[in-house]
């Protein structure tokens, strides 16, 4: 069965502390990264902690790219989840890393909403 959704979980190490304190530079670089994944932008919600950091998503019309990045450390946690065959994940992961600037990047795949024979029987009798 095919499944719903690709969920990327990627580890984007030795990043450039200037950007990844930047809030809007790190939204923009966000948002960019969807549009060069194919997707739909919808909206964004992105805040700045003190002394540094960022947490912030943007929701798309297949799913979501969200981040919490760590300045002092370079590294940025992200998670990007796209519904549907027209967008790629990896281009958005892939626009990330160089527009962070960084050095390493680890990452892997699930798959989501992939629905058990017995599940997708009830959901067609309801």
């Amino acid at each position: 069965m095919k499944p719903l959704g690709r969920h990327i979980l990627a580890e984007i190490y030795g990043c450039d502390f200037d950007i990844l304190n930047n809030i809007e530079l790190v939204e923009k670089i966000m948002v960019n990264a969807a549009l060069e994944a194919g997707a739909e932008v919808r909206e964004t919600v992105f805040h700045k902690f003190s002394p540094q950091g960022i947490s912030g998503v943007v929701v798309i019309s297949e799913s979501h790219l969200a981040i919490h990045t760590w300045p002092e450390l370079g590294y940025a946690a992200v998670d990007v989840f796209t519904c549907g065959e027209r967008v790629d994940p990896w281009q958005a992961c892939n626009y990330l890393a160089q527009y962070f600037k960084a050095q390493d990047i680890r990452a892997n795949e699930q798959q989501r909403g992939v629905i058990p024979p017995i599940y997708d029987r009830v959901a067609q009798i309801i």
